[in-house]
C-alpha cells in the first residue's frame, strides 16, 4: 500500500472510507481479487485525504479509477 503514514482521520471518517470500501468491494465480480481490494482500498484513502466523506461518492471514484487503470 501506498505510504499513508501521515494521514490522520476522525473516527467519523474512517467509519464512512469503512462504509465506501464495503460497496465497493461488493460490487465487484466473483472472484474478488486482493489486489482489487487494495486497489479500491487506495483510492478511497487519496479521496478521503483529499476531503471527500461521502461514502458514495469514495465508491464511486475508487471504482472508476479501478476501470481505468491499465492492466498487466
Amino acid at each position: 500500500m501506498r505510504n499513508f503514514a501521515n494521514a490522520a482521520f476522525e473516527p467519523e471518517a474512517i467509519e464512512v472510507m469503512t462504509a465506501a470500501l464495503d460497496h465497493a468491494v461488493a460490487s465487484l465480480p466473483d472472484p474478488v481479487h486482493s489486489l482489487h481490494v487494495q486497489q479500491l482500498a487506495e483510492s478511497i484513502l487519496r479521496a478521503a485525504n483529499a476531503g471527500e466523506r461521502s461514502a458514495a461518492v469514495l465508491a464511486r471514484l475508487a471504482l472508476i479509477e479501478l476501470q481505468i487503470m491499465p492492466r498487466d
